[in-house]
């Protein structure tokens, strides 16, 4: 569980990130290249770069494995890659270090990375170039999307705020969140307390992050929080096809939603990017039609697809 907590001034500070960061989106993308999962919408994706990844990804992949630690470094402050790439060639030895013996204790690192430590320039600019290369092969020509999709999760963040001030922002910021003030906790790989201290919260919302959300190991970053955003389209961005043309895309959206686990009306909502009320009277009409069925699970209801809502859904 991760532990956020404010102070007063903490909350008049917390923002919203004005647009999808770039190196965060490159780190979590390569999350998502090996881990599989969100296959409805990331499976386009993953079929197109597979045959285009650049040389030099393993540089990255190194520094960001598939679980576990990743380097804080890789994710500088930066609202451009090309500042983010900057930034990452200009990274201290001190930081370089603290970093990649964080790294190390959770598991062996290859021999480049002893010049990595020491700050060598070549070694800087070579994991400069492996991130240019693979944003511009696996990332740029999808950024038009993810953009499009952050910008839906900024406009739905906006009304939140609007509507009901920072506290409701924060309660609704994702199917795990829990506000009692001055904590806010969140689900998280391991059990972490972030005290903001009277900096704010940067609120990130990421089109490649999934699960839970994710922050710097290292309290002397400004305190950032990457967060999922509610799903409402594939990366391929194509909501035309028989199923949709045969239900509706909405209603397409929830089946392919609700087909990659069961899920509470809250968490449905998250993924498919509507209101609570909205993913309650979709699931309604599916479930009349004998294509969803919901079963109590504690305090929640667990929707789930039936057989023939797995057979339409094929």
């Amino acid at each position: 569980m991760l532990r956020i907590v404010f102070t007063p001034d903490d909350l008049a500070r917390t923002r919203l990130s004005a647009a999808p960061h770039p190196m965060w989106e490159l780190v979590l993308s390569l999350h998502r290249l090996r881990r599989r999962v969100g296959g409805p919408f990331f499976g386009y994706w993953w079929g197109s770069v597979r045959a285009v990844l650049p040389n030099g990804t393993r540089l990255l992949t190194d520094l960001a494995p598939a679980s576990g630690y990743y380097a804080d470094f890789l994710t500088p402050p930066a609202a451009s890659l090309a500042a983010g790439v900057d930034t990452l060639m200009s990274t201290p030895k001190r930081r370089l270090r603290t970093d990649l013996a964080t790294l190390a204790a959770e598991r062996p690192l290859p021999s480049w990375t002893s010049a990595l430590a020491d700050g060598r320039p070549d070694a800087l600019r070579g994991l400069g170039e492996a991130a240019d290369r693979y944003f511009a092969a696996c990332l740029e020509p999808y950024w038009s999307r993810v953009c499009a999709a952050v910008d839906r999760e900024r406009e739905l963040q906006t009304a939140l705020l609007a509507s009901g001030g920072v506290e409701r922002l924060l309660r609704e910021l994702h199917p795990t969140a829990r506000w009692a003030y001055p904590v806010l906790e969140l689900a998280y790989p391991v059990s972490r307390e972030l005290r903001l201290a009277g900096r704010g919260l940067l609120l990130v919302p990421s089109f490649f992050c999934w699960g839970t959300p994710t922050t710097f190991r290292d309290d002397a970053f400004s305190p950032t929080l990457v967060y999922p955003i509610r799903r409402a389209l594939p990366v391929a961005g194509d909501a035309r096809g028989p199923l949709s043309a045969l239900v509706g895309p909405t209603r397409s959206r929830v089946l392919a939603a609700i087909r990659e686990s069961p899920c509470s009306t809250k968490d449905l909502a998250t993924r498919i990017g509507a209101t609570p009320p909205t993913a309650s009277r979709q699931v309604s009409v599916l479930r009349s039609a004998g294509l969803v069925s919901s079963r109590r699970a504690g305090q929640s209801v667990l929707h789930s697809l039936t057989p023939q809502g797995r057979a339409l859904l094929a």
